[in-house]
């Protein structure tokens, strides 16, 4: 016989007032964006996104952002962490320290950090500024990793792995990725979040992705402003939600 938990009444109004606080913002928004003249209410701003100057090629952009950003993001840091739980432990906080530094250090400095050392084949393309998002992601993606080989026997794995004769990346596909595939998939979702709504970057690289071309919408019609800004969250939700779906299939056939 199980015991199915029940939700306290203590627990239970925590829950709504924090449903309440979240929600809110968006119903009013949504409220705010649907209202016409004469309080009249339709959803013709939604309607208009799709014609407007320019929104093909930033949601193409936004898309292959989305896309470079995290498979980086995951080529980068997953043989990294792997590699301090394996090797340097000792060097785990320095290297936590390290990944903090995108928090701290102002985007302008990054920007012209990576401006200035970067070379000139690479300049002035979408690639820059997905590697500033990767650098961006560091603290997020460092965390969600390091919790998920934290939480099994990685030493044990790979030894038993490496010595039945298995290369490398044999090992990191095979051995590490499906232990962690809850860690790596919560570090897609924190990455696909910041790109969507990263503003900083993109404008002072002169890029127009979704979060500054909504910006720039917003200077000449606010109505529609707001409908885009629906629109994106609605777009980050359904991305992640079809991230979910495919993890939750990958666990169901395992």
């Amino acid at each position: 016989m199980t015991l199915t938990p029940k939700l306290g009444p203590g627990l239970g109004f925590g829950l709504g007032v924090v449903a309440f606080y979240f929600l809110m913002p968006l119903v009013s928004a949504f409220e705010f964006s649907a209202r016409g003249a004469g309080n009249v209410y339709s959803l013709e701003a939604y309607g208009r996104i799709a014609s407007q100057y320019g929104f093909k090629d930033v949601i193409l952009l936004t898309t292959r952002l989305v896309f470079v950003t995290v498979f980086l993001t995951i080529l980068i840091m997953v043989p990294t962490v792997t590699w301090v739980h394996l090797k340097a432990k000792k060097l785990r906080r320095l290297i936590e320290f390290i990944s903090l530094l995108p928090l701290v250090i102002p985007p302008v400095v990054l920007v012209l950090g990576v401006l200035a050392t970067m070379p000139n084949y690479l300049k002035g393309t979408p690639m820059l500024l997905a590697l500033e998002y990767v650098m961006l992601a560091m603290p997020y993606t460092f965390r969600a990793l390091d919790a998920g080989l934290g939480a099994i026997d990685v030493r044990t794995l790979v030894d038993a792995a490496r010595g039945l004769g298995s290369p490398w990346h044999t090992v990191f596909m095979r051995i590490i990725a499906p232990n962690i595939r809850s860690a790596i998939f919560g570090s897609i979702f924190l990455t696909v979040a910041l790109v969507l709504g990263e503003y900083t970057m993109a404008s002072l690289m002169l890029w127009e992705t979704f979060p500054t071309w909504i910006a720039t919408v917003g200077q000449s019609e606010a109505t529609l402003a707001v409908a885009l800004s629906i629109f994106s969250l609605a777009f980050a939700w359904v991305l992640l939600l079809a991230l979910s779906a495919v993890e939750r299939r990958q666990k169901g056939r395992k």
